[in-house]
């Protein structure tokens, strides 16, 4: 299976890399790039095939088009011509629906969505994937073998991706803002900024691997550090005072609500 990945951006480059690290022979992966300067160091970088969008098109059974949602319609228009019946088409544009794309290619041409996040570029994304209207278990089970090199794969019905949008694929965003906060308020305290910084950091690191590796839900997590009438009681008394639950709510519904209004746009 050949697959050609249009959109050599940070996502495009991240799953590039990541493939090429799985395994994945560069005699069958081909980049579809326009700049010149670009394409070459792809080519030395990586060893993979930089060609015209159409030819990636034309010559791939899959093709993964990580450009830009407002881009998405001049490049589907230019590579239609050259898709067919039997292909795989494998969109990362956020807000972009199955039906949008299927009424843009070829009939029989086959398409899964997908939600990916930045934590890709270390191996660590987490990628959500919907089926369109023509897709089998062979079309999925190779969007989960592409995903799947640069961190964790889950299958959702279509319906629910405005809502993976909000939560895992702006979350990286929330958690960095977080922690943004997290070393201003050590700075404030009087901690020198290296310092604030790696504490915070590991702290977030060893949080995660927590969750991950004990399973606990993180009401039982939170709940061992807490003791009553002791500090992170009174720190958490103030985030509950100031609504910070309420606020990471209404800002997630926001973002899931403009996901929707991109889709409904596109």
């Amino acid at each position: 299976m050949s697959t050609a990945i249009i959109g050599a951006g940070v996502m495009g480059e991240t799953l590039l890399s990541g493939l090429v690290r799985a395994g994945r022979r560069v005699d069958q992966l081909m980049v579809g790039e326009k700049r010149a300067e670009r394409a070459r160091e792809l080519e030395e970088r990586y060893g993979v095939a930089v060609v015209s969008n159409r030819e990636a098109a034309a010559k791939a059974d899959t093709v993964a088009l990580v450009v830009k949602p407002q881009d998405m319609g001049d490049v589907l228009e230019e590579i239609a011509p050259d898709l067919r019946a039997g292909q795989l088409v494998v969109s990362l544009a956020a807000g972009i629906t199955t039906t949008f794309i299927e009424s843009r290619v070829p009939e029989g041409v086959a398409v899964v969505r997908v939600m990916p996040n930045t934590p890709a570029l270390v191996d660590e994304g987490m990628a959500a994937i919907a089926p369109g209207s023509h897709c089998d278990e062979s079309h999925l089970a190779e969007v989960e073998s592409l995903m799947s090199s640069t961190g964790k794969v889950l299958r959702i019905p279509e319906k629910q991706m405005d809502a993976v949008t909000a939560i895992s694929g702006s979350g990286p965003a929330y958690i960095f803002f977080v922690v943004e906060s997290m070393i201003e308020a050590g700075v404030h305290l009087g901690l020198p900024r290296t310092t604030a910084t790696e504490l915070v950091v590991q702290t977030l690191v060893g949080s995660a691997a927590m969750l991950r590796e004990t399973g606990d839900h993180p009401v039982v997590l939170r709940e061992q550090v807490t003791s009553p009438g002791g500090t992170t009681a009174s720190a958490l008394r103030e985030l509950e005072i100031h609504k910070v639950r309420a606020a990471f709510l209404a800002a997630m519904e926001a973002a899931r609500n403009r996901s929707r209004e991109l889709a409904e746009g596109s």
